[in-house]
């Protein structure tokens, strides 16, 4: 996304989601009313890609791309965030800023990267036996060259010194970014996947010290093309329900005219080379929304916990003092289909636990609800409002019929809906639909008003996780087999919800709803 945005003429992709952005006037009206409450937003100013993702003595390490000055993207730093719940943030100064140079002439700004506790000092550069390493891209404009940079910090995370001997990986690339590094015990070295943007490639280096590195392998020419690979992860699975069964995932986000995605493939790693498991061609994605972005996994976490968070590309000239969130923490899986090997996302059990606490007595639980209209308000009385929630419920629709909820209502002084986002699934056709066409506002893209996402048969029970978040929308389906995720900008008197079915009698076996509007 980093390159993108800095060459506007690089592809059509940027004139469908960045020029707003880019060349709008700035908008300076606060927007209180979208600010999510249990979401990542920075207090102020551009926030991106999230990088150096950490856990430490109890403590998730938020790194992410910001502009420490504007509402817009650009003065690329690493912002820098703490939490023991990911729910709530320490907002702390920037880590890394940018860097300027020859008296003004050369700029280097911090492109995405990650971050590695150097448990065993590989790396030589820690002071009290271990410390933090921070591996990056280097982007050098007046140069016209990335390149891959580390820092270090003996101080937790606050500061990071760069490496005298930077660049660590140089091809003299104009666009080669985006390094993710994890401690392959296979190799007993350092691993980092890096990203070949324009060529459609990942490549694989081995390092013991995590200066000096091998090349390994190339992958590429796979999945999604004619557009670019960026922001690239690299991590191993086991798969649910087979003992000692595992498998390595490989993701990389894609950005086109087509839009902002990501990707993932399901395969091997023999300490060289990553070998596909499925047809060169074939495209999974990991979120079937238009804005989910950029997404890494944390380091170091304990044995049981695989967590990643994604950026979430904001539609432009929206809010204000900030632009961009993150997505909701989410714990990763595989699990064998009739498909094959698939990648599953929930919203991470840590999150998820917190935010059950935080709701206090905020929690209205129902069953066996019958719904037998377009719209029928199954909380009457329950004093719904405040667009900061999240629903689970388990449904059962008719074979030919079309369920679900619509959220962000709003009605006039006749009693007329003249707002709403319908979230529906079509149990003929299997799939997932978010609906804005009625939204209600001008601040989203208009080409991607309705969005889908197939799932599998299940004779039209599905279950639902509907995580709105005052702008955030973010809909898990049948325990994390399919994510879509979007944004929605209601208006601050639009927070009814209802219940609709067409074609038939819907069953809502259970549902459960945290209010979360006053967490904090």
């Amino acid at each position: 996304m980093k390159k993108f945005m800095q060459k506007k003429f690089f592809l059509s992709f940027i004139i469908w989601i960045y020029s707003a952005t880019l060349f709008s006037q700035e908008s300076v009206i606060p927007t209180p009313q979208w600010r999510p409450l249990y979401h990542f937003t920075p207090l102020k100013n551009w926030t991106n890609d999230p990088n150096g993702l950490i856990y430490i003595n109890g403590v998730y390490h938020l790194y992410n791309q910001q502009n420490p000055f504007e509402n817009k993207w650009g003065h690329m730093s690493w912002g820098h965030a703490t939490s023991s719940d990911l729910v709530n943030w320490k907002h702390l100064p920037i880590a890394m800023p940018e860097a300027i140079t020859n008296n003004g002439k050369n700029t280097t700004w911090r492109f995405s990267g990650c971050a590695v506790l150097d448990k065993n000092n590989t790396s030589g550069l820690c002071k009290n036996g271990s410390c933090i390493v921070a591996i990056y891209t280097a982007d050098q404009p007046d140069l016209k060259k990335e390149s891959q940079f580390i820092a270090y910090s003996n101080d937790g995370g606050m500061h990071f010194t760069q490496y005298a001997g930077n660049p660590v990986i140089d091809l003299h690339m104009k666009d080669f970014r985006d390094p993710n590094v994890t401690w392959n015990n296979q190799l007993k070295k350092w691993l980092m996947v890096v990203s070949l943007p324009q060529e459609n490639k990942v490549r694989f280096y081995a390092s013991g010290n995590l200066k000096n590195w091998d090349l390994l392998s190339e992958f590429g020419n796979a999945g999604l093309k004619d557009g670019i690979w960026e922001c690239p992860s690299f991590f191993q699975l086991p798969v649910e329900g087979h003992p000692g069964k595992k498998k390595w995932v490989l993701m990389t986000s894609f950005g086109s005219s087509r839009g902002t995605m990501m990707q993932y493939f399901v395969g091997n790693f023999d300490g060289k080379n990553f070998t596909n498991d499925n047809p060169p061609d074939s495209a999974f994605l990991v979120d079937n929304g238009d804005c989910f972005y950029a997404a890494i996994p944390w380091n170091n976490l304990p044995d049981n916990q695989n967590i990643f968070i994604g950026w979430m590309v904001p539609p432009s000239r929206e809010t204000f003092p900030w632009r961009g969130q993150m997505s909701i923490p989410r714990d990763l899986s595989l699990r064998e289909t009739k498909n094959g090997t698939r990648l599953f996302q929930e919203p991470a059990a840590v999150i998820k636990n917190k935010l059950s606490k935080l709701s206090g007595n905020s929690v209205i639980e129902l069953k066996s609800i019958p719904v037998n209209s377009l719209e029928e308000n199954i909380f009457k009385g329950k004093n719904i409002r405040g667009n900061s929630y999240w629903l689970e419920a388990e449904l059962s629709v008719p074979v030919n019929g079309i369920a679900g909820f619509k959220i962000a209502q709003k009605k006039d002084k006749n009693n007329k809906i003249i707002a709403e986002t319908v979230i529906g699934y079509d149990a003929s056709k299997h799939q997932l639909y978010v609906d804005r066409t009625n939204a209600g506002n001008e601040k989203i893209n208009r080409d991607k008003l309705i969005q889908t996402a197939g799932v599998m048969d299940s004779e039209g029970e599905i279950k639902l996780e509907i995580l709105f978040d005052k702008s955030s929308l973010e809909v898990f389906i049948n325990n994390g087999e399919k994510v879509l995720t979007t944004y929605v900008y209601p208006d601050n008197d639009a927070g009814l919800i209802s219940a609709f079915s067409v074609g038939g009698k819907t069953s809502i076996q259970s549902l459960k709803f945290w209010n979360l509007s006053k967490i904090k």
